[in-house]
């Protein structure tokens, strides 16, 4: 077997936290753009789903930096991914709420404005459908290259590819796509109770 064909059927090696975390510390930039790439469909999900499109970009730059400013300050690298939804979440109120604080409010109106959106926590039913949504992009994340890579234009693009764009694209005959989907599923599926997803 070709190095290169063995390498997309075999899972790829997940950077863990602790190690990432660990190399931003020593200033490594590469681990930094990992560590981004790694969460950063998290932290857009949390102002999409509150309706905050035209703001997500500046609530992204927003909890970056203070991940960069408070990274030496994190004592457990695993809760990275609850503290990042957690920072997001009180970044979209605080946003929401200057944005209404700069619209003209009658009395009646600024009566139902929050008193302190950083002291609101992360409703439960959001954070735990969060939480499921990283374990999915962790799992796909380490699944060999070329199952990573359907998955992603299966599912992800929007709008869906066509099979014959993605049979182009991963060097692989049109009938084989149903197939291959089928193992890499069904890999993911199995990856995903390992970690118990519910």
């Amino acid at each position: 077997m070709k190095p290169a064909a063995k390498a997309q059927l075999e899972p790829r090696e997940p950077s863990s936290d602790e190690r990432l975390i660990a190399l931003c510390r020593e200033g490594d930039p590469q681990a930094w753009a990992d560590l981004v790439d790694k969460y950063k469909n998290l932290i857009y999900s949390i102002p999409i789903k509150l309706g905050m499109y035209d703001d997500a970009a500046d609530i992204f730059q927003s909890v970056c930096l203070d991940l960069l400013s408070g990274l030496s300050k994190l004592r457990e690298p695993r809760a990275l991914p609850k503290w990042l939804m957690q920072v997001c979440y009180h970044k979209c109120l605080e946003h929401g709420a200057r944005a209404k604080k700069q619209v003209q409010l009658e009395d009646e109106d600024a009566e139902n404005l929050p008193a302190d959106s950083s002291a609101s926590p992360l409703p439960e039913e959001m954070l735990a459908q969060l939480q499921r949504e990283q374990m999915v992009r962790d799992v796909v994340s380490v699944l060999p290259a070329r199952c990573g890579q359907m998955v992603h234009m299966l599912f992800y693009e929007t709008p869906p590819r066509p099979y014959q764009e993605i049979a182009q694209e991963l060097g692989i005959a049109t009938g084989s796509i149903g197939f291959i989907r089928g193992r890499c599923l069904s890999r993911l599926k199995k990856q995903l109770e390992k970690m118990g997803f519910q």
